[in-house]
């Protein structure tokens, strides 16, 4: 007997971003870009069997056309390709799937084409024949044809509805473009809980989970589904128990966020007097609200890479300016540290290679593309420093491999104040500098860097990819990716060390800084700041309030002395457990 196609069916992934969320689903598979797509009735269907044909008919006129036009114009055989194409729709067998395929989803005849043919298209890139796989995109240029001559809006990326996505993979900008106010959640087959995609849902609060095998192919647009971003669970046409039990727990979800917001208003210092900075992450000035309301102690990270790179136009110095001073004004009097530009690796490019490189993650990227292009450069100091004059503002470098770029950076800095000057401009020329140590070469000279820097800032993704030669974003090797490696936390007790010898302060902005498990290890082993995504801030916060500093302390000089991931996460696990049980167990 064939399976109900509307039965209950459960998705296991890795949760990237916590959260629930409802919502009928929208399917994006890769190649082409998905049509609209709506429910039709039992009535409609021989209509829509009428418009696949009409579709595949004009599609088989243009490229007899293109054929002949081609033939004309040149001596080979290259108008083949068109015949070939025209073969694929003389396949009775597509044609009769497709028509199946509007009767069984009852939906309109291009998304049912698309749906067919991106299934079809998905096999073929797992084929291991080089010369069949290239074959796709012969496949996609017929199909992107047959949608045309349906009239499909083919532009269309999301629908202009609230929905959960489905997609192959998502890119940063991809996340970072979307309607929040339309996306629900999000689910791919690709990408990792590290992956710089991952890190923007959890900045911007959507729930996702990522690592789904062949959901592109197994769910259908439109279908309601429930997305439990803390299980990695993506569960499509759910049953009426289980949507019961997960609107029982998101509302238990919430009423614990809710007694988390009674804290906001407390400063976080642990229990024997040690105030520990908390401050947020954030990429867009849209977020400074959603700062404000958590009472954030300022901003440790504005990330620049989207604002510099993700808009059309070429952001101006004076531009640059605006932004970056309504984010002093609007964080006063609390400071805020601004991320020259950090692309390359996983995140947005500055500019198209000309081919691409071999490793990108040990290439052109943070510090090395700024000081590779010093006017580009000299602009977005200039701007911070003009800035710098309506608030507190820091300026920190990414990507920091040893002191010559240091000491690089801090000469343009002192060339923009220079021309500043000239011109009579205004600025805070006592702005706190800093450096980002996420390069174990970094942290293996902190005591040289510290001499240099008002402060470091620990950027414990990169820190810990490089550190243990795993790609963050790579599902391979991701559970080799350990937060608690003795190796990472001795890099950054180097560094915290180097910071207090130098009489600066040392941070964290990595993914680790919200780790609850690891809170207690790293309060021990002596940060003074954490910066963590607006939505994080409140349970650390809570963890904060909840230790002890001396006894964390404690906690990681033995920390220290242990050989395994596992050993030093377990010891500061069982702290953050005595110490919030409740917490640790509604974020999981």
């Amino acid at each position: 007997m064939a399976k109900n196609p509307q039965e209950e069916r459960v998705f296991h992934g890795s949760p990237v971003s916590r959260g629930i969320a409802f919502g009928p689903l929208h399917v994006s598979a890769r190649g082409f870009s998905a049509p609209d797509v709506y429910a039709i009735s039992e009535e409609e269907i021989p209509l829509e069997k009428e418009r696949l044909q009409a579709a595949f008919k004009r599609t088989r006129q243009q490229l007899s056309e293109l054929k002949e036009r081609i033939d004309k114009i040149a001596d080979g055989d290259e108008g083949l390709v068109f015949e070939a194409h025209g073969m694929v729709l003389d396949d009775p067998s597509l044609l009769k799937k497709v028509e199946q395929s509007i009767e069984e989803r009852k939906q309109n005849a291009e998304y049912c084409f698309y749906a067919i043919m991106q299934t079809f298209l998905e096999g073929m890139r797992r084929i291991s024949d080089p010369y069949l796989r290239e074959r796709t995109i012969d496949i996609e240029d017929v199909s992107q044809r047959v949608l045309r001559n349906f009239q499909a809006k083919l532009d269309i990326l999301l629908p202009d509805h609230q929905h959960l996505l489905v997609a192959h993979d998502l890119t940063p900008s991809d996340t970072a473009s979307m309607d929040r106010s339309k996306l629900l959640g999000f689910v791919t087959e690709a990408g990792s809980v590290n992956s710089h995609t991952a890190i923007l849902a959890r900045a911007l609060g959507i729930p996702a989970i990522v690592g789904l095998e062949n959901v592109v192919l197994e769910t259908t647009t439109l279908a309601p589904a429930i997305l439990d971003g803390y299980s990695g669970k993506f569960i499509i046409y759910p049953s009426e128990k289980t949507t019961e039990y997960y609107q029982a727990l998101a509302a238990r979800k919430k009423e614990a966020r809710e007694d988390l917001e009674k804290l906001r208003d407390r400063e976080s210092t642990t229990l024997d007097g040690r105030h520990i900075t908390l401050s947020a992450n954030i990429e867009f000035v849209d977020e400074l609200d959603l700062v404000a309301e958590t009472r954030a102690e300022g901003v440790g990270l504005f990330r620049t890479e989207f604002y510099l790179l993700e808009s059309r136009r070429t952001r101006s110095e004076a531009d640059q300016t605006t932004t970056y001073t309504e984010l002093a004004q609007k964080t006063h009097p609390h400071l805020t540290i601004i991320r020259t530009l950090d692309s390359g690796g996983d995140k947005l490019s500055t500019e198209p290679l000309t081919e691409p490189e071999p490793n990108p993650f040990l290439g052109w990227r943070g510090i090395r593309v700024s000081l590779d292009r010093p006017e580009f450069f000299k602009e977005q100091l200039r701007a911070i420093l003009r800035a710098s004059a309506h608030g507190k503002i820091g300026l920190m470098f990414p990507f920091i491999s040893g002191l010559s770029e240091v000491r690089a950076c801090k000469a343009l800095i002192k060339e923009c104040m220079v021309e500043l000057d000239q011109e009579g401009s205004s600025y805070d020329p006592k702005l706190q500098i800093g450096a980002m140590i996420e390069i174990p070469s970094a942290a293996l000279i902190a005591e040289e860097i510290a001499r240099e820097v008002d402060f470091f800032s620990i950027g414990t993704n990169d820190l810990i990819q490089y550190t243990l030669a795993v790609d963050r974003i790579n599902n391979n090797v991701a559970k080799l990716y350990r937060s608690s490696h003795p190796s990472v936390i001795r890099l950054i007790k180097m560094t915290t060390d180097a910071a207090r010898d130098a009489k600066i302060w040392t941070g964290i902005c990595g993914e680790l800084a919200a780790d609850l498990n690891l809170t207690p290890l790293l309060l021990g082993l002596g940060v003074d700041e954490l910066s963590v995504g607006p939505r994080e801030l409140p349970a650390v916060r809570k963890a904060l309030l909840s230790l002890d500093y001396a006894k964390c302390q404690k906690l990681a000089q033995e920390a220290l002395s242990l050989p395994t991931s596992a050993e030093v996460f377990e010891l500061s696990r069982a702290a953050a457990l005595e110490a919030y049980g409740d917490l640790i167990a509604e974020s999981e």
